[in-house]
């Protein structure tokens, strides 16, 4: 059963907020978020265009995180974005 886009932007905002909150993560959660922005932009099931050109950013933290020696640092690097982030995913309708 897959997911649907709201269910995947819910999850999305759970984990952005976490590593936010935390200021960790681990490679399995970059990696869950790349795959979670991929689906999304595969499907265009979203509408909303803020949300739409933000995809493409998400898609790269969680790239880069795969690969970055310190993941605190590159959470508190991306503090700023990750608060548009979960700001713009939460402007959505989630109903």
């Amino acid at each position: 059963m897959s997911l649907t886009v709201n269910h995947q932007l819910e999850l999305l905002m759970d984990l952005l907020d976490e590593q936010q909150s935390e200021c960790c993560a681990q490679v399995s959660e970059y990696q869950q978020i790349k795959r979670l922005v991929k689906s999304m932009m595969a499907n265009n099931t979203i509408s909303d265009e803020q949300l739409l050109n933000l995809l493409p950013e998400i898609y790269n933290y969680g790239r880069q995180g795969e690969s970055v020696q310190n993941h605190e640092e590159h959470i508190t690097t991306n503090k700023e974005n990750i608060n548009h982030w979960i700001s713009a995913i939460e402007q959505t309708n989630l109903q």
